[in-house]
């Protein structure tokens, strides 16, 4: 994690399942994908708000118990996948502790609202002159 953020052991669960991915017929006998658990809901080290961002950044890989699970397949290897699993947590977290800037709402400027106003009036004009013409007789 980052150097002020440290989670602990405690948060986390790694297990190894049988994988998809590449490795041909070892992959039928050996267990490289790595499923990891964060505990979002029992987690002490992120605040309230952190925590409400991660849920919706979760989004499918937040389980009914409230653990963020993530799998990784692509490696051949338990160590590759686990390395990828702790880095895509690392960006999720790292994701929710950026806290968005509020937006304040703005009117728009007064020259703005008048060149608009002379933009419409110039299409007015411009579609009045696509009228039927007159035959003065």
């Amino acid at each position: 994690m980052s150097a002020s953020l440290v989670i602990p052991d405690a948060d986390l669960a790694c297990s190894f399942v049988r994988s998809a991915g590449p490795g041909g017929q070892n992959v039928n006998k050996v267990a490289t994908a790595a499923q990891l658990r964060f505990d979002l809901l029992g987690t002490t080290v992120l605040d309230e708000r952190a925590k409400a961002r991660l849920r919706i950044l979760a989004g499918q890989r937040l389980t009914g118990r409230g653990e963020i699970l993530i799998v990784a397949r692509n490696h051949r290897t338990q160590e590759g996948n686990r390395r990828e699993a702790l880095a895509r947590l690392h960006a999720l977290i790292t994701r929710a502790l950026l806290v968005p800037r509020v937006r304040r709402a703005t009117k728009p400027t007064r020259a703005a609202v008048e060149r608009r106003l002379a933009g419409k009036q110039h299409r007015q004009r411009h579609k009045q002159l696509r009228g039927s013409v007159r035959n003065e007789d």
